[in-house]
């Protein structure tokens, strides 16, 4: 067999077991994501007020959850390089760890939740409107601890290269939060119309079903028996708490970055009144939607790259961060058409687009999706750039870089061509899509240039 052949078949090989990992994963972010989808949409049935308010408490919450599943996030590259390297007592012991992780960070940001009204209100929202989402509120903290944990243990299964359950409890889920929603928050089957705090407790039920679900399924599936997980659970281990702390920190200041431009943005959209922000929670919660592909995709490159890593497989890790851009790039590249061609069709789905009174949305829906839809190309890209970063650990320099990309260009240029070049919310969108390509770009820089021949050396050290 030549050199070339066995090249292929390892290419070929690669791109299997990545899939393998790449679709359970990107198919639950996308079914978990759901739930955020399927609230916003009843919002919209629930009345152009509600929808609003529900756009800026959902928003902020799911920037708190995104910021601190980055942290516990950090267990994935870790539980990786130990698979790799067989190390079964590393494994067991960071992800005991990782629950306590979970709980210690969902204490305190629980208790600041609850105070978010006091924030929004400095904001210059109105006080009709934080009344309504910290109605929400207050009611979704109760799922911090869960997401959370779910989030880490996902690190961990997927890191083991377990990642079809995590699908399965999520379809579960989101079919269950479905139900909730049309329960709880239009008053369905004899149960009290609660409207948006309906909607959030279907939502915190849920994330405490998902999170209960891949408890058990780690503890007791036949795949795991070999795994003391349990053992010694209570004891708290400062040494390795650390660790994940060192290396989940920088993932997480880079989420909290990268979602607070977004946050930020929600937040300057309330210049241009009720419609400007509901248009922009349209693009943007579809946006979030779709981008949840590429991510479950970063998951996938962390752990193949996070695998060879343990090994010390310099080619290995090459060609697994190859395939795992070379597919998401193909991805990005179709969803770009996609909402290049059918905006007002995806627009559609949360607002009649005939109704003469959401003319003014959807005019501006439109515009910020076409603009969206290029953002997106390059999002994708960068996040998987990034997640095959983290599959080598690095993650202090990326998340310095994050600030310059999204808050010194992307915020900066956005908030000059929206209010100085008075292109409004479009304007804003385009900030972030100059971000994000930037990101782009360096990002998969980085990844060539730690893993080139030359870094070898350092890159094991």
């Amino acid at each position: 067999m030549t050199t070339l052949n066995a090249y292929q078949l390892n290419i070929r090989a690669e791109f299997e077991a990545f899939l393998q990992l790449a679709i359970p994963l990107a198919s639950a972010q996308v079914a978990q994501l759901a739930t955020g989808f399927v609230d916003t949409v009843m919002m919209g049935h629930l009345g152009r007020e509600t929808l609003a308010a529900g756009a800026l408490a959902s928003i902020t919450f799911f920037s708190i959850v995104v910021t601190t599943s980055g942290v516990v996030m950090g267990i994935s590259p870790l539980v990786a390089e130990a698979f790799g390297a067989g190390n079964k007592t590393r494994i067991e012991q960071v992800t005991r760890q990782g629950l306590w992780l979970s709980l210690l960070l969902a204490i305190p940001i629980m208790i600041a939740i609850a105070h978010l009204d006091r924030v929004m209100l400095q904001l210059g929202q109105s006080p009709a409107m934080v009344e309504l989402a910290k109605e929400y509120l207050n009611i979704m903290l109760w799922g911090l601890f869960p997401a959370l944990g779910f989030a880490m243990l996902r690190g961990v299964v997927s890191a083991l290269s377990q990642a079809r359950p995590i699908f399965m409890i999520v379809i579960a889920g989101t079919g269950f939060n479905v139900v909730g929603n049309y329960v709880f928050g239009f008053g369905k089957f004899g149960f009290p119309r609660l409207e948006l705090a309906g909607l959030a407790l279907a939502s915190v039920l849920t994330l405490w079903g998902m999170f209960g679900a891949l408890v058990v399924y780690l503890f007791t599936h036949k795949q795991f028996k070999t795994y003391q997980f349990s053992y010694r659970l209570h004891q708290l281990k400062p040494q390795v708490l650390w660790e994940l702390v060192k290396l989940g920190t920088p993932i997480g200041v880079f989420s909290a970055l990268e979602i607070g431009v977004y946050t930020a943005v929600s937040y300057l959209m309330g210049a241009w009144g009720t419609d400007g922000l509901a248009a922009h929670q349209i693009v943007f919660q579809t946006m979030n939607l779709i981008f949840m592909v590429p991510l479950g995709m970063s998951f996938a490159a962390t752990a193949r790259i996070g695998q060879w890593f343990g090994q010390q497989n310099l080619a290995g890790i090459r060609q697994a961060g190859f395939v795992s851009l070379a597919v998401g790039t193909a991805w990005t590249i179709l969803v770009a058409i996609a909402f290049l061609v059918f905006p007002q069709h995806i627009i559609g789905l949360y607002i009649d687009i005939n109704a003469p009174e959401n003319a003014a949305i959807v005019a501006l829906a439109t515009a910020m999706m076409r603009v969206g839809a290029i953002a997106h190309l390059f999002d994708g890209i960068q996040k998987i750039a990034y997640g095959a970063l983290q599959g080598l650990q690095d993650t202090r320099v990326p998340m310095v870089l994050s600030f310059v990309f999204y808050w010194c260009i992307g915020l900066t240029s956005g908030y000059w061509l929206g209010f100085g070049w008075n292109l409004g919310g479009v304007g804003l969108w385009l900030g972030l899509t100059l971000a994000v390509a930037i990101a782009a770009l360096i990002f998969v820089w980085r990844f060539q240039t730690l893993t080139s021949n030359e870094a070898r050396i350092k890159l094991f050290s």
